[in-house]
């Protein structure tokens, strides 16, 4: 059986803050009219803020599955994987945007994951744990090594005025007003694998166990019908419209508070089942993650646990209730992204989670080990200013026009690769080795044609342009053996040299090799002079840079890196040849531009072939 660890989470809440005075400005007011039972709920509940997917006018401002996928991405530039790496995507969620196809179906079309298994699970609070289980049992049982775990909800839009106007009601029964001014929105995701971070902490799995007590009580929190007493009531689907259905109120979201105290006590004794079966030890947790709805539970399940003497003290309890709101199936998500990147958690500490569902009742629990560093979060190495490599050409008007042009292309070059997914893992710290090496592998698929499309650009030059010529063919003899060392940087990492050299070029690395080559097919093709500044540019400028970065945070020897870092020297002396044949005595403004629109073409085709490592 394989170890299971959360290694990064993420949370997605939406537009601002919402105050207790300015929930009815985004809910609506029914018919105009403030509630009455408002203030005295909000007083029980504690919440002070909370957040809507929606805007004043009642206009959803996003899908739930937006909504999640948002928590996934956070998650996701966390970790050390890449999306396309990822096996298993399961969902938790209380009422998707749609009743058909499944949640987790919706989730992964707004991603880019790639073909993956999905895993939909319906059900109120609970639902959240169900998807964690799902994806930690499948690790645990070594099915998939990795998975995507969510919780999301957008409850707003089931509370606005106008469908409640729209049944003729002027006073809201309590059942349905109650959960009004309870709920709110937001989204939570786990990265889990089979192993932990490199660096920093994780979250290793124990255990999770989940139980339904729904044969011993009526449903609680329901929609689709309007008595939770009458289990033979018609529900919404039975009734002969729509519209007949809404009138009856059958699609109000309800809940049947006379049976909370009963799902107290149903999951405090489900607690102390687990403490006889010796899974929980009380003395020994460092942190319980209590999802309750209300801050006015919170004091009658402690009451139990104390009476049952399985006190865990008030200073262990987390929870961001009242800044985050009830977020249902996303609350415990929530909940831990906030304590995981805290800098609360050191090694050893132990976590215990509880999640009871009031819909038909179900009570779950989740046990964690905080393994790994004391340190959480990993800090992003500072990004330095964006700037152009300097060129120094002597001036007059057709140099100074294309250094300012040169000089903005690289600018917007260098903006558009701190976006691309391998970048910004170098700079947040998140490069995993796997990404390195398939960087590695990918990069010399192009790096080995460099001398070949320069040889051929030299081979039609005229030799009335003997420099130019001179100039391509140094650069040549300055490029053969770079791909020699890329390929003994991925032999130290303990690689077999021949899995790189039959390495495929990817779809970008195919696009940019296409074009240099056609380029350097033409009579005399010194816009070529255009591809050498990008590609000698970054040699000078980022390859330094980032083989130091990777380093680091990899923990490699020199031997395993060399090809970056020996690019950010000897690649001054190549921009020196690129400066001397930029200061050629027949250039003219119109080969300058040329050269600048070969610039901007190749610093979009390099970007796409990051863009798309490992995409064949």
């Amino acid at each position: 059986m394989q170890e299971v660890y959360i290694t990064s989470s993420g949370s997605f809440l939406p537009n601002s803050p919402v105050s207790n005075a300015e929930m009815e400005d985004f809910l609506g007011r029914i018919h105009g009219k403030v509630s009455r039972n408002r203030e005295r709920i909000l007083k029980q509940n504690g919440i002070q803020t909370r957040y809507y997917a929606l805007d004043k006018q009642q206009q959803s401002t996003h899908s739930n599955a937006e909504l999640a996928a948002q928590a996934i991405r956070t998650a996701l530039e966390r970790s050390s994987l890449r999306a396309s790496e990822i096996d298993l995507l399961c969902t938790g969620t209380t009422q998707g945007d749609l009743p058909i196809p499944g949640f987790a179906s919706m989730v992964h079309a707004g991603l880019d994951l790639g073909d993956c298994e999905v895993s939909s699970h319906q059900s109120v609070c609970a639902s959240g744990i169900m998807a964690l289980k799902n994806a930690y049992s499948q690790i645990k049982s070594g099915e998939k090594p990795n998975a995507l775990a969510v919780g999301s909800e957008f409850a707003s839009r089931m509370f606005k005025a106008s469908r409640f106007e729209a049944q003729g009601t002027d006073a809201l029964p309590f059942s349905v007003e109650f959960l009004r001014w309870m709920l709110s929105d937001g989204a939570g995701a786990f990265v889990l694998q089979n192993q932990k971070n490199r660096s920093g902490i994780s979250l290793k799995i124990e255990w999770i166990e989940l139980k339904s007590h729904a044969h011993e009580f009526p449903v609680c929190m329901f929609t689709g019908k309007t008595d939770n007493r009458n289990e033979t009531e018609k529900t919404w689907l039975d009734y002969a419209s729509y519209e007949e259905a809404s009138a009856a109120g059958a699609i109000n979201l309800r809940q049947d508070v006379r049976l909370l105290d009963s799902l107290v006590k149903t999951g405090v004794a489900h607690y102390f089942e687990l403490i006889n079966q010796g899974k929980i030890q009380p003395a020994g947790i460092d942190w319980f993650c209590c999802h309750y709805s209300s801050e006015v539970f919170k004091g009658p399940i402690r009451e139990l646990m104390i009476k049952g003497g399985g006190e865990i003290p008030d200073p262990k309890w987390f929870s961001n209730l009242p800044t985050k709101g009830n977020t249902g199936a996303a609350s415990i998500y929530i909940m831990l992204d906030e304590l995981l990147y805290s800098g609360r958690l050191k090694a050893g500490d132990r976590i215990l989670c509880m999640v009871p569902e009031s819909g038909r009742f179900i009570t779950s629990f989740m046990h964690l080990t905080v393994v790994g560093e004391d340190k959480t979060e990993k800090k992003p190495y500072t990004i330095r200013e964006i700037e152009s490599p300097e060129l120094n050409l002597s001036k007059n008007e057709t140099s100074e026009w294309l250094i300012r042009n040169l000089a903005q292309v690289w600018i917007d070059f260098e903006t558009e690769l701190l976006q691309v997914p391998v970048v910004a893992k170098i700079h947040q710290g998140n490069l995993s080795l796997a990404d390195y090496k398939l960087l590695l592998t990918d990069l010399r698929q192009q790096v080995i044609d460099g001398s070949q499309w320069i040889s051929r650009a030299a081979s039609h030059i005229d030799i009335g342009l003997f420099e130019l010529r001179s100039a391509f063919i140094k650069h040549t003899a300055a490029e053969h053996k770079d791909y020699q060392l890329l390929e003994r940087n991925f032999e130290a990492l303990g690689e077999d040299p021949e899995t790189i050299r039959s390495g495929e070029k990817n779809i970008g690395t195919v696009a940019l090799t296409s074009f240099v080559f056609q380029q350097a097919s033409k009579p005399n093709p010194i816009d070529l002079l255009g591809a050498m500044f990008i590609i000698e540019g970054i040699g000078k400028r980022l390859a330094g840079y980032w083989g130091r970065m990777i380093q680091d945070q990899l923990g490699l020897r020199d031997d395993q890196v060399s090809f970056f870092t020996y690019h950010g020297m000897a690649d001054e002396n190549h921009f020196h040849n690129l400066e001397k044949a930029l200061e050629h005595p027949l250039m003219n403004l119109d080969l300058a531009k040329r050269i600048v629109k070969t610039a901007k073409t190749t610093s979009k085709l390099y970007t796409m072939q990051l863009n798309e490592l490992g995409n064949y």
